[in-house]
């Protein structure tokens, strides 16, 4: 049995969660509301303030799916309840982030400012050399710091660039000169 996949998902308080044919579950919290289409195979019970899901059978694509089905469910309670942040830092001299409106500019030593606009539900906030991404859907908040971070990746020699937070970026020795 799926470890992951049997656990049963909490609901919290404020929190109502919606169940529709064809697995159309749509969780609605204090920060908004989140739906999503799940595989349909799986089957998805709410009893009482817990939400169980089951699979039909052990073949492997229905192993694999339990605990995807399992792990969606609770992104989207946690992500209507706390919410998800990414925290991003800029590094390097020169390099700078700027907000305006819904606006991210970026000076990242191209010729020109990279300019990004947020997606719908997600907001970026410019702290000092740090950029936090917030919103309520772990996919989108995780794609958006994503698509941050390729504007310029750190480099292995100085390590400069867009860096998460918690990355650690693995250093190289530069080259040195002849004897």
């Amino acid at each position: 049995m799926s470890r992951i996949g049997r656990m049963p998902i909490a609901i919290p308080d404020g929190v109502t969660v919606t169940i529709a044919e064809n697995n159309h579950v749509t969780v609605t919290g204090p920060k908004g509301t989140l739906e999503r289409v799940l595989p349909a195979e799986m089957e998805i019970k709410q009893e009482g303030s817990e939400i169980i899901v089951s699979r039909p059978n052990d073949l492997k694509k229905m192993k694999s799916l339990h605990g995807l089905t399992r792990t969606l469910i609770n992104n989207m309670v946690i992500g209507v309840t706390a919410g998800y942040e990414k925290t991003l830092e800029v590094n390097g001299v020169g390099y700078r982030a700027s907000k305006s409106g819904n606006k991210l500019t970026l000076n990242l030593g191209y010729s020109h400012p990279v300019e990004m606009i947020d997606p719908e539900g997600i907001e970026a906030v410019v702290d000092g050399n740090k950029i936090i991404v917030k919103g309520i859907d772990k996919e989108k908040v995780g794609q958006y710091a994503s698509e941050i971070r390729d504007k310029r990746r750190p480099e292995p020699y100085k390590g400069k660039g867009i860096k998460y937070a918690d990355e650690t970026i693995r250093r190289k020795v530069g080259k040195t000169g002849k004897k």
